[in-house]
Protein backbone atom coordinates (compact mmCIF):
# COMPACT_ATOMS: atom_id res chain seq x y z
CA UNK A 1 0.00 0.00 0.00
CA UNK A 2 2.59 2.47 0.96
CA UNK A 3 4.32 1.81 -2.51
CA UNK A 4 1.61 2.58 -4.39
CA UNK A 5 1.08 6.13 -2.53
CA UNK A 6 4.96 6.66 -2.98
CA UNK A 7 4.19 6.02 -6.99
CA UNK A 8 1.13 8.50 -6.73
CA UNK A 9 2.86 11.12 -5.59
CA UNK A 10 6.37 10.45 -7.89
CA UNK A 11 3.57 10.60 -10.39
CA UNK A 12 2.09 13.71 -9.39
CA UNK A 13 5.70 15.21 -8.64
CA UNK A 14 6.99 14.79 -12.19
CA UNK A 15 3.41 15.90 -13.55
CA UNK A 16 3.97 19.49 -11.60
CA UNK A 17 7.55 19.35 -12.51
CA UNK A 18 6.58 19.12 -16.30
CA UNK A 19 3.76 21.71 -15.97
CA UNK A 20 6.62 24.24 -14.24
CA UNK A 21 9.05 23.43 -17.11
CA UNK A 22 6.30 23.61 -20.05
CA UNK A 23 4.35 26.79 -18.76
CA UNK A 24 8.37 28.58 -18.04
CA UNK A 25 9.26 27.81 -21.47
CA UNK A 26 6.52 28.15 -24.20
CA UNK A 27 4.75 31.83 -25.28
CA UNK A 28 0.96 31.85 -24.16
CA UNK A 29 -1.27 33.50 -25.70
CA UNK A 30 -4.12 34.06 -22.84
CA UNK A 31 -7.73 33.22 -23.27
CA UNK A 32 -10.27 35.45 -23.03
CA UNK A 33 -11.48 34.16 -19.77
CA UNK A 34 -7.82 34.50 -18.43
CA UNK A 35 -7.53 38.19 -19.80
CA UNK A 36 -10.43 39.00 -17.78
CA UNK A 37 -8.72 36.94 -14.75
CA UNK A 38 -5.48 38.92 -15.39
CA UNK A 39 -7.41 42.08 -15.63
CA UNK A 40 -8.82 41.95 -12.17
CA UNK A 41 -5.28 41.07 -10.87
CA UNK A 42 -3.96 44.41 -12.08
CA UNK A 43 -7.08 46.03 -11.11
CA UNK A 44 -6.05 44.87 -7.60
CA UNK A 45 -2.52 45.43 -7.71
CA UNK A 46 -3.09 48.64 -8.93
CA UNK A 47 -5.58 50.08 -6.02
CA UNK A 48 -3.30 48.23 -3.52
CA UNK A 49 0.33 49.29 -4.38
CA UNK A 50 -1.37 52.66 -5.82
CA UNK A 51 1.27 54.86 -3.65
CA UNK A 52 4.07 52.95 -4.19
CA UNK A 53 3.87 52.59 -7.88
CA UNK A 54 3.91 56.24 -8.28
CA UNK A 55 6.69 57.03 -6.11
CA UNK A 56 10.12 56.93 -7.66
CA UNK A 57 12.34 57.08 -4.13
CA UNK A 58 10.80 53.68 -3.60
CA UNK A 59 13.21 50.53 -4.42
CA UNK A 60 12.30 48.90 -7.23
CA UNK A 61 13.13 45.41 -6.93
CA UNK A 62 12.05 45.61 -3.42
CA UNK A 63 8.63 46.19 -4.37
CA UNK A 64 8.11 43.94 -7.51
CA UNK A 65 8.94 41.03 -4.81
CA UNK A 66 5.93 42.41 -2.67
CA UNK A 67 3.97 42.33 -5.84
CA UNK A 68 4.90 39.10 -7.39
CA UNK A 69 3.89 37.58 -3.98
CA UNK A 70 0.54 39.25 -3.72
CA UNK A 71 -0.32 38.50 -7.26
CA UNK A 72 0.36 34.87 -6.60
CA UNK A 73 -1.49 35.14 -3.28
CA UNK A 74 -4.58 36.44 -5.74
CA UNK A 75 -3.80 33.80 -8.29
CA UNK A 76 -4.27 30.72 -5.25
CA UNK A 77 -7.65 31.97 -4.31
CA UNK A 78 -9.06 31.25 -8.18
CA UNK A 79 -11.12 28.13 -8.78
CA UNK A 80 -9.01 26.66 -11.60
CA UNK A 81 -6.63 23.68 -11.59
CA UNK A 82 -2.49 24.00 -10.96
CA UNK A 83 -1.45 24.50 -14.84
CA UNK A 84 -3.91 27.44 -15.19
CA UNK A 85 -3.11 28.63 -12.52
CA UNK A 86 0.76 28.90 -13.19
CA UNK A 87 -0.60 30.31 -17.12
CA UNK A 88 -2.21 33.40 -15.11
CA UNK A 89 0.53 33.68 -12.79
CA UNK A 90 3.28 33.60 -15.70
CA UNK A 91 1.21 36.11 -17.63
CA UNK A 92 0.18 38.32 -14.60
CA UNK A 93 3.73 38.42 -13.65
CA UNK A 94 4.59 39.69 -17.32
CA UNK A 95 2.42 41.91 -17.40
CA UNK A 96 2.09 43.97 -14.24
CA UNK A 97 6.37 43.53 -13.34
CA UNK A 98 7.63 42.39 -16.84
CA UNK A 99 7.34 43.81 -19.90
CA UNK A 100 4.48 41.09 -21.09
CA UNK A 101 5.28 39.62 -24.30
CA UNK A 102 8.46 41.07 -24.82
CA UNK A 103 10.20 40.01 -21.22
CA UNK A 104 11.04 36.49 -23.01
CA UNK A 105 13.12 38.07 -25.79
CA UNK A 106 15.20 40.75 -23.21
CA UNK A 107 15.73 37.69 -21.69
CA UNK A 108 17.48 35.82 -24.61
CA UNK A 109 20.93 36.63 -25.19
CA UNK A 110 20.97 35.84 -29.21
CA UNK A 111 18.38 38.41 -29.34
CA UNK A 112 19.92 41.75 -30.68
CA UNK A 113 17.01 43.76 -31.38
CA UNK A 114 13.06 43.94 -31.04
CA UNK A 115 10.81 45.73 -33.11
CA UNK A 116 6.90 46.30 -32.72
CA UNK A 117 5.74 47.31 -35.50
CA UNK A 118 2.47 47.47 -34.15
CA UNK A 119 0.65 45.98 -30.45
CA UNK A 120 0.01 42.76 -32.87
CA UNK A 121 3.19 42.94 -35.00
CA UNK A 122 6.88 41.76 -33.58
CA UNK A 123 10.13 40.81 -35.11
CA UNK A 124 13.50 40.32 -33.44
CA UNK A 125 16.75 40.30 -34.70
CA UNK A 126 18.77 37.02 -34.76
CA UNK A 127 22.12 36.73 -35.73
CA UNK A 128 21.73 39.74 -38.10
CA UNK A 129 18.37 38.59 -39.77
CA UNK A 130 14.75 39.86 -38.76
CA UNK A 131 12.09 37.07 -38.06
CA UNK A 132 8.60 37.07 -37.26
CA UNK A 133 7.44 36.23 -33.96
CA UNK A 134 4.20 34.49 -32.52
CA UNK A 135 3.85 36.97 -29.47
CA UNK A 136 1.82 40.43 -29.51
CA UNK A 137 0.08 42.60 -27.13
CA UNK A 138 -3.44 42.17 -26.27
CA UNK A 139 -4.38 45.83 -27.51
CA UNK A 140 -2.78 48.77 -28.13
CA UNK A 141 -3.37 50.33 -24.15
CA UNK A 142 -1.38 47.09 -23.39
CA UNK A 143 1.44 48.13 -25.35
CA UNK A 144 1.53 52.21 -24.52
CA UNK A 145 1.38 50.80 -20.83
CA UNK A 146 5.17 48.99 -21.38
CA UNK A 147 6.18 51.59 -23.09
CA UNK A 148 6.06 54.01 -20.06
CA UNK A 149 6.61 50.87 -17.79
CA UNK A 150 10.27 51.00 -19.34
CA UNK A 151 10.58 54.61 -19.46
CA UNK A 152 8.95 55.52 -15.87
CA UNK A 153 13.09 54.42 -14.10
CA UNK A 154 14.78 56.40 -16.25
CA UNK A 155 12.09 59.16 -15.24
CA UNK A 156 10.62 59.58 -19.26
CA UNK A 157 7.32 59.10 -20.49
CA UNK A 158 5.54 59.16 -23.85
CA UNK A 159 2.43 61.25 -24.19
CA UNK A 160 0.70 63.82 -26.70
CA UNK A 161 2.66 66.45 -25.22
CA UNK A 162 6.24 64.39 -26.34
CA UNK A 163 5.01 61.09 -28.63
CA UNK A 164 8.67 60.42 -29.73
CA UNK A 165 11.37 59.57 -26.92
CA UNK A 166 14.91 58.16 -27.19
CA UNK A 167 16.20 56.66 -24.12
CA UNK A 168 19.19 54.51 -22.49
CA UNK A 169 17.70 51.98 -20.14
CA UNK A 170 19.65 51.37 -17.17
CA UNK A 171 21.59 47.90 -18.81
CA UNK A 172 22.53 50.35 -21.91
CA UNK A 173 20.14 49.02 -24.62
CA UNK A 174 18.81 51.84 -26.52
CA UNK A 175 15.00 52.50 -27.05
CA UNK A 176 13.03 54.52 -29.77
CA UNK A 177 8.98 54.68 -28.94
CA UNK A 178 6.52 56.20 -30.50
CA UNK A 179 2.28 56.95 -30.25
CA UNK A 180 -0.26 58.97 -32.14
CA UNK A 181 -0.31 61.32 -33.98
CA UNK A 182 3.19 60.56 -34.83
CA UNK A 183 2.82 57.06 -35.80
CA UNK A 184 -0.52 57.27 -36.66
CA UNK A 185 -1.62 53.27 -37.34
CA UNK A 186 -0.14 52.49 -33.34
CA UNK A 187 2.54 52.96 -30.87
CA UNK A 188 5.76 51.74 -32.31
CA UNK A 189 8.71 50.35 -30.35
CA UNK A 190 12.84 49.45 -30.79
CA UNK A 191 14.52 48.14 -28.19
CA UNK A 192 18.73 47.11 -29.26
CA UNK A 193 19.51 45.37 -26.39
CA UNK A 194 23.25 46.30 -24.87
CA UNK A 195 25.84 43.43 -25.59
CA UNK A 196 27.53 43.41 -22.15
CA UNK A 197 29.86 41.10 -23.75
CA UNK A 198 32.42 42.98 -25.64
CA UNK A 199 33.35 41.73 -29.27
CA UNK A 200 37.12 40.87 -29.00
CA UNK A 201 39.33 40.70 -32.28
CA UNK A 202 39.48 37.06 -31.91
CA UNK A 203 35.19 36.28 -32.42
CA UNK A 204 36.08 38.56 -35.14
CA UNK A 205 37.63 36.05 -37.25
CA UNK A 206 35.77 33.25 -36.03
CA UNK A 207 32.99 34.57 -37.38
CA UNK A 208 34.97 35.39 -40.50
CA UNK A 209 34.26 39.52 -40.41
CA UNK A 210 38.21 40.58 -41.41
CA UNK A 211 41.23 38.47 -41.98
CA UNK A 212 44.51 38.35 -39.89
CA UNK A 213 46.02 40.30 -42.07
CA UNK A 214 43.14 43.38 -42.00
CA UNK A 215 43.16 42.88 -38.04
CA UNK A 216 47.27 42.97 -38.00
CA UNK A 217 47.17 46.06 -40.19
CA UNK A 218 44.74 47.65 -38.38
CA UNK A 219 46.01 47.53 -34.84
CA UNK A 220 48.71 49.10 -35.98
CA UNK A 221 47.22 51.88 -37.38
CA UNK A 222 45.16 52.33 -34.07
CA UNK A 223 48.75 51.82 -32.14
CA UNK A 224 50.68 54.05 -34.83
CA UNK A 225 47.59 57.15 -34.20
CA UNK A 226 46.20 57.07 -38.00
CA UNK A 227 42.95 58.79 -37.55
CA UNK A 228 39.74 56.06 -38.45
CA UNK A 229 36.84 56.54 -39.57
CA UNK A 230 34.49 53.47 -39.47
CA UNK A 231 31.75 53.79 -42.26
CA UNK A 232 28.91 51.66 -42.82
CA UNK A 233 24.83 50.94 -43.11
CA UNK A 234 22.28 50.80 -40.08
CA UNK A 235 23.06 47.25 -38.28
CA UNK A 236 26.09 46.72 -39.60
CA UNK A 237 28.21 46.88 -36.26
CA UNK A 238 29.66 50.44 -36.48
CA UNK A 239 29.90 51.11 -32.84
CA UNK A 240 30.96 47.14 -31.75
CA UNK A 241 33.70 47.15 -34.36
CA UNK A 242 34.94 50.75 -33.21
CA UNK A 243 34.90 49.05 -29.73
CA UNK A 244 36.83 46.15 -30.61
CA UNK A 245 39.78 48.48 -32.75
CA UNK A 246 39.48 50.62 -28.89
CA UNK A 247 41.08 47.68 -27.00
CA UNK A 248 44.32 48.14 -29.24
CA UNK A 249 44.96 51.88 -27.61
CA UNK A 250 47.70 52.23 -25.34
CA UNK A 251 46.84 51.83 -21.35
CA UNK A 252 49.19 55.44 -21.13
CA UNK A 253 47.48 57.83 -22.80
CA UNK A 254 44.41 59.93 -21.72
CA UNK A 255 41.20 59.02 -24.23
CA UNK A 256 37.55 61.11 -24.12
CA UNK A 257 34.37 59.03 -25.50
CA UNK A 258 31.67 60.97 -26.78
CA UNK A 259 28.08 59.54 -27.53
CA UNK A 260 24.71 60.13 -27.43
CA UNK A 261 24.27 56.84 -25.77
CA UNK A 262 26.82 55.40 -23.73
CA UNK A 263 27.40 51.96 -25.54
CA UNK A 264 31.57 52.02 -25.56
CA UNK A 265 33.53 49.79 -22.74
CA UNK A 266 36.80 51.10 -23.44
CA UNK A 267 39.17 48.77 -20.74
CA UNK A 268 42.03 51.51 -20.46
CA UNK A 269 42.34 53.52 -16.84
CA UNK A 270 42.32 56.97 -18.39
CA UNK A 271 39.00 57.15 -19.77
CA UNK A 272 36.59 60.00 -19.24
CA UNK A 273 32.90 59.49 -20.64
CA UNK A 274 30.80 62.32 -21.95
CA UNK A 275 27.21 61.57 -22.91
CA UNK A 276 25.02 64.26 -25.04
CA UNK A 277 21.69 65.67 -23.25
CA UNK A 278 18.73 66.69 -24.56
CA UNK A 279 16.44 68.53 -22.58
CA UNK A 280 13.09 70.09 -23.58
CA UNK A 281 13.39 72.31 -20.43
CA UNK A 282 13.22 76.13 -20.01
CA UNK A 283 15.31 75.70 -17.34
CA UNK A 284 17.97 73.42 -18.65
CA UNK A 285 20.10 73.95 -22.14
CA UNK A 286 19.99 71.20 -24.54
CA UNK A 287 23.84 69.61 -24.48
CA UNK A 288 24.73 68.64 -28.01
CA UNK A 289 27.24 66.41 -29.68
CA UNK A 290 29.20 69.84 -30.97
CA UNK A 291 29.60 71.37 -27.49
CA UNK A 292 31.01 68.12 -26.58
CA UNK A 293 33.34 67.96 -29.38
CA UNK A 294 34.40 71.33 -28.57
CA UNK A 295 34.68 71.12 -24.43
CA UNK A 296 36.61 68.34 -24.47
CA UNK A 297 39.39 69.73 -26.71
CA UNK A 298 39.91 72.00 -23.50
CA UNK A 299 40.15 68.67 -21.45
CA UNK A 300 43.93 67.54 -22.23
CA UNK A 301 43.01 64.15 -23.97
CA UNK A 302 45.51 62.36 -26.75
CA UNK A 303 42.72 61.28 -28.26
CA UNK A 304 38.84 61.64 -28.24
CA UNK A 305 36.51 58.82 -29.63
CA UNK A 306 33.22 59.55 -31.20
CA UNK A 307 30.45 56.87 -30.84
CA UNK A 308 28.35 58.20 -33.84
CA UNK A 309 29.23 61.60 -35.69
CA UNK A 310 25.94 62.82 -37.58
CA UNK A 311 25.86 66.39 -37.56
CA UNK A 312 27.63 69.19 -37.69
CA UNK A 313 29.96 68.13 -34.66
CA UNK A 314 32.11 66.59 -37.42
CA UNK A 315 33.66 70.22 -37.82
CA UNK A 316 35.22 70.30 -34.21
CA UNK A 317 36.39 66.41 -35.00
CA UNK A 318 37.74 66.93 -38.20
CA UNK A 319 39.75 69.86 -36.84
CA UNK A 320 40.72 68.10 -33.69
CA UNK A 321 42.17 65.53 -35.93
CA UNK A 322 44.08 67.88 -37.42
CA UNK A 323 45.77 69.51 -34.92
CA UNK A 324 47.08 67.57 -32.57
CA UNK A 325 44.54 64.52 -31.20
CA UNK A 326 46.02 62.61 -34.46
CA UNK A 327 44.40 59.05 -33.61
CA UNK A 328 41.10 60.15 -33.23
CA UNK A 329 38.04 57.80 -34.00
CA UNK A 330 34.57 57.89 -34.85
CA UNK A 331 31.41 56.38 -37.04
CA UNK A 332 29.72 57.54 -39.90
CA UNK A 333 26.87 56.00 -41.87
CA UNK A 334 27.62 55.74 -45.37
CA UNK A 335 27.06 53.02 -47.89
CA UNK A 336 30.75 53.45 -49.39
CA UNK A 337 34.31 54.71 -48.42
CA UNK A 338 33.48 57.58 -51.46
CA UNK A 339 30.18 58.03 -50.20
CA UNK A 340 31.77 59.11 -46.65
CA UNK A 341 34.21 61.05 -47.50
CA UNK A 342 32.27 62.80 -50.61
CA UNK A 343 29.30 63.36 -49.59
CA UNK A 344 27.93 62.42 -45.66
CA UNK A 345 30.56 64.79 -44.47
CA UNK A 346 30.57 67.08 -46.71
CA UNK A 347 26.73 67.64 -45.93
CA UNK A 348 27.29 66.87 -42.02
CA UNK A 349 29.87 70.08 -42.57
CA UNK A 350 26.74 72.00 -43.72
CA UNK A 351 24.74 71.33 -40.38
CA UNK A 352 27.15 73.50 -38.22
CA UNK A 353 25.34 77.49 -38.51
CA UNK A 354 28.82 78.76 -37.31
CA UNK A 355 30.91 77.42 -40.30
CA UNK A 356 30.45 78.36 -44.25
CA UNK A 357 32.82 76.01 -46.49
CA UNK A 358 33.33 75.94 -50.35
CA UNK A 359 33.49 72.19 -51.43
CA UNK A 360 37.29 72.55 -52.09
CA UNK A 361 37.81 73.76 -48.28
CA UNK A 362 35.26 70.37 -47.14
CA UNK A 363 37.28 68.07 -49.37
CA UNK A 364 40.82 69.80 -48.08
CA UNK A 365 39.80 69.31 -44.17
CA UNK A 366 38.70 65.92 -45.03
CA UNK A 367 41.26 64.80 -46.62
CA UNK A 368 44.09 66.50 -44.20
CA UNK A 369 42.44 64.61 -40.67
CA UNK A 370 41.26 61.14 -41.68
CA UNK A 371 43.57 58.85 -42.42
CA UNK A 372 41.98 55.64 -42.89
CA UNK A 373 38.38 54.55 -43.47
CA UNK A 374 36.80 50.81 -42.58
CA UNK A 375 33.86 50.02 -44.31
CA UNK A 376 31.89 47.39 -43.28
CA UNK A 377 28.61 45.38 -44.81
CA UNK A 378 25.54 43.48 -43.75
CA UNK A 379 25.45 40.22 -46.68
CA UNK A 380 21.70 39.18 -47.33
CA UNK A 381 22.37 36.07 -44.93
CA UNK A 382 23.02 38.58 -41.74
CA UNK A 383 26.75 38.02 -41.93
CA UNK A 384 28.60 41.22 -41.33
CA UNK A 385 31.79 41.87 -43.33
CA UNK A 386 34.56 44.53 -43.79
CA UNK A 387 34.57 45.28 -47.42
CA UNK A 388 37.25 48.06 -47.54
CA UNK A 389 39.64 49.21 -45.76
CA UNK A 390 40.91 52.15 -47.84
CA UNK A 391 43.65 54.75 -47.06
CA UNK A 392 43.01 58.70 -48.06
CA UNK A 393 44.93 60.00 -50.61
CA UNK A 394 44.45 63.83 -50.73
CA UNK A 395 42.52 65.39 -53.27
CA UNK A 396 41.60 65.02 -56.95
CA UNK A 397 41.68 66.91 -59.80
CA UNK A 398 37.82 67.00 -59.97
CA UNK A 399 38.06 68.34 -56.49
CA UNK A 400 37.03 64.80 -54.58
CA UNK A 401 38.91 63.44 -51.63
CA UNK A 402 40.99 60.27 -53.44
CA UNK A 403 40.97 56.88 -51.94
CA UNK A 404 42.76 53.91 -52.66
CA UNK A 405 41.78 49.96 -51.50
CA UNK A 406 44.18 48.58 -49.16
CA UNK A 407 41.67 45.56 -48.69
CA UNK A 408 38.66 44.50 -50.13
CA UNK A 409 36.11 41.89 -49.72
CA UNK A 410 35.47 39.48 -52.67
CA UNK A 411 31.56 38.45 -52.75
CA UNK A 412 31.93 35.88 -55.34
CA UNK A 413 35.24 34.37 -53.95
CA UNK A 414 34.04 34.90 -50.09
CA UNK A 415 37.75 35.80 -49.02
CA UNK A 416 39.55 39.13 -47.95
CA UNK A 417 42.11 39.85 -50.49
CA UNK A 418 44.98 42.28 -49.90
CA UNK A 419 45.17 44.90 -53.23
CA UNK A 420 48.59 45.37 -52.87
CA UNK A 421 49.01 48.50 -52.81
CA UNK A 422 51.44 50.22 -50.05
CA UNK A 423 49.63 52.70 -48.06
CA UNK A 424 52.99 55.18 -47.92
CA UNK A 425 51.45 58.46 -46.20
CA UNK A 426 50.14 55.76 -43.32
CA UNK A 427 53.56 53.87 -43.10
CA UNK A 428 55.55 57.14 -42.12
CA UNK A 429 53.39 58.25 -39.91
CA UNK A 430 53.81 54.83 -38.37
CA UNK A 431 56.67 55.26 -38.20
CA UNK A 432 56.93 58.83 -36.72
CA UNK A 433 54.77 57.00 -33.74
CA UNK A 434 57.14 54.42 -33.03
CA UNK A 435 55.07 51.46 -35.20
CA UNK A 436 57.13 49.25 -37.87
CA UNK A 437 55.02 48.83 -41.09
CA UNK A 438 56.96 46.86 -43.22
CA UNK A 439 56.22 46.59 -47.08
CA UNK A 440 56.03 42.82 -46.93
Amino acid sequence: MASILEQKLKNKKTEISDIDRRVQTEQITPTVKEKKSIGDIIQTISTQYRRELTDSTIDRKELDQKIEKTIRAEIEKLPVDYEKKRRLEKLAIQNIIGLGPLQQYLDNPAITEIVVQRYDNIVVEIKGKIRSVKACFSDEEALQNVINRILQPIGRAVNLSTPRVDARLEDGSRVCATIPPISPHGATLTIRKFNNSMMVASKYLELNSISQEMLDFLEKCVKGKVSIFVSGGTGTGKTTFLNMLSSFLPEDELLITIEDTLELQLKQKNVRALETREIKNANMDSIDMSALVKASLRMRPDRIIVGETRDGAVVSLLSAMSTGHEGSMSTGHANSPENLVNVRIPTMMEMDKDSSYSERAKALMIAEAIQLIVQLRRLPNGRRVTSHICSVEGIGKDGKVMLKNIFVYDYQKDQFIYTGYYPEKIAKHLEMNGVDMPEE
